[in-house]
């Protein structure tokens, strides 16, 4: 029996570029680049987030003039990153207030139909670091949220375009109280987004040879 694949979702972090903030941390909260549902994320963790991604882009590319590159075009990687580590809590959260659980054999399933659509698990590996900033050991916890993102939606009789979806992620927030280190902007909990975002965080997978299948 055929099985339907699903339609691939990613999270986009592609964040305008703003200048960041020289405040040495948020003065109520010392040493966290912010605080979700009274958990720090701290600067430490935030910075070895970002050293995954960086290391796994050096080990992409080699050259060191294309490395340089890499570097000068993800500038705004910390607060990419932030954004997408606080923005998994708030879609965690919406989530298991609508009863949405997602499996393991649920995200194995979503990487095997991608693995299948660009040519293996190297090429998905690559694909997800170059074009979202995504290291490999973080793409099984990607799927995950996007998946989320799915059944979600799905629970509401919504898609993730539609604004009853993007209300169950504001009332998330709310619950979750966010609180931004002001270096890395405003948390804006009618959007679920950094306040300087302009791009949706969610979109359909169609760039780079990676088609929804049916």
């Amino acid at each position: 029996m055929h099985r339907r694949r699903r339609t691939a979702l990613l999270l986009s972090v592609a964040i305008a570029a703003a200048p960041v903030l020289t405040a040495c941390g948020n003065d109520a909260h010392p040493g966290a680049a912010a605080v979700v549902g009274g958990q720090r994320i701290t600067v430490a963790q935030l910075e070895n987030r970002v050293g995954e991604v960086r290391a796994a882009q050096r080990a992409a590319v080699p050259d060191e003039s294309q490395y340089a590159q890499v570097i000068a075009k993800s500038g705004t990687l910390p607060r990419d990153v932030l954004h997408t580590m606080v923005l998994d809590q708030v879609l965690h959260r919406a989530a298991r207030d609508a009863g949405v659980t997602v499996t393991r054999k649920e995200i194995q399933g979503m990487r095997g139909d991608l693995e299948e659509q660009v040519g293996g698990a190297k090429a998905l590996e690559a694909a997800w670091l170059q074009q979202y900033g995504i290291p490999p050991q973080r793409l099984d916890e990607n799927l995950r949220l996007q998946l989320e993102a799915q059944k979600l939606a799905t629970s509401l009789g919504t898609d993730t375009g539609k604004p009853a979806f993007w209300n169950a992620l504001s009332e998330a927030s709310k619950k979750l109280d966010i609180d931004l280190n002001p270096r890395y902007g405003t948390w804006d909990v009618q959007k679920s987004s950094r306040a300087d975002a302009k791009t949706p965080w969610v979109r359909e997978v169609t760039a780079a040879g990676i088609q929804p299948t049916m």
